[in-house]
């Protein structure tokens, strides 16, 4: 028998008896009776042809394996239907009264500030909230719905709920201190590095718990204010990568020494824009995110 097309009431009962955990659960968030939840799902799967949860012998119904492959297309209707809904709302309503961003500590000042100096003059009713964090808490942020949208560095996340899409790199350079023991010897290996004090980003959110990234010494200092490690990398009291955008100026007035790693390689610091894709943002917001996502 040829599966049937499902109706979005049918996806919708589902998802909820998945997330709450029972069909009593599923009807109390829906506001409908057990019996309606229990015979929405069974005329689900009599239309798809295939057994959705292992009723017997099971305290709470638990996903067959048809079930769980369905459950990721089931995700991605809804979130697409309520992506809908939201542009539409967005349009209807015309420009938003603010907007609210959150970028990470790493993307250029410059880039940042040209984008907001444009926006200014092209939405001028538009109010703005702007927050700078690092790593993962970037996309807490806007995954909390506390910005409509963030630029964010490199973070392995991988989930249906939020968009993504390229918006740039910046280049990573190892420095040091002039009288830091490293500044001073030539080429340096990566065992010499493992010895010294390495100043190392860390992140608010616990996105990244027990991750670290080009993390090479033994021993390391976690700040996470980028303008604190800047600032003990010029004091001489570790050594540490650094966007280029922020140091270039100390190298070029000797503040700082790049060091000269073997087998080095400028690393490369990508960003991306993302947002929820049940949110996505409004007409304004969506030109900062386009605009700020250039390079």
């Amino acid at each position: 028998m040829e599966p049937a097309r499902p109706t979005l009431d049918q996806i919708a009962v589902f998802l909820a008896i998945v997330e709450a955990g029972s069909f009593t659960a599923a009807a109390r968030k829906l506001n409908r009776a057990t019996s309606v939840i229990s015979y929405a799902v069974t005329n689900l799967e009599a239309q798809l042809g295939v057994s959705l949860f292992e009723r017997a012998g099971a305290r709470r119904p638990r996903l067959t394996e048809a079930g769980r492959a369905i459950l990721s297309d089931s995700r991605g209707i809804a979130l697409a239907l309520s992506g809908l809904v939201a542009k539409a709302r967005g349009l209807t309503q015309g420009l938003e009264a603010e907007v609210s961003l959150v970028v990470d500590v790493m993307l250029p000042a410059k880039r940042l500030v040209r984008g907001l100096d444009e926006f200014r003059t092209k939405f001028p009713t538009v109010a703005l909230r702007l927050r700078v964090e690092a790593l993962g808490a970037v996309t807490e942020a806007v995954m909390e719905g506390l910005a409509a949208f963030g630029m964010s560095g490199p973070l392995p996340i991988e989930s249906d709920a939020l968009t993504r899409g390229p918006a740039g790199s910046i280049k990573l350079v190892p420095v040091a201190a002039p009288g830091h023991p490293l500044a001073q010897q030539g080429k340096v290996s990566a065992v010499q590095l493992r010895d010294h004090i390495q100043l190392v980003l860390t992140d608010r959110s616990a996105l990244t718990q027990g991750r670290d990234f080009g993390v090479l010494a033994v021993r390391s200092w976690r700040l996470a204010d980028l303008g604190a490690k800047h600032a003990l990398l010029l004091a001489g009291l570790g050594w540490g990568n650094m966007p280029k955008w922020v140091v270039a100026d100390d190298i070029k007035r000797g503040r700082l020494v790049r060091l000269d790693i073997e087998s080095d390689s400028d690393l490369v610091y990508p960003f991306h824009s993302l947002y929820r894709s049940d949110a996505p943002p409004g007409p304004a917001a969506y030109w900062l995110m386009e605009r700020l996502s250039q390079s």
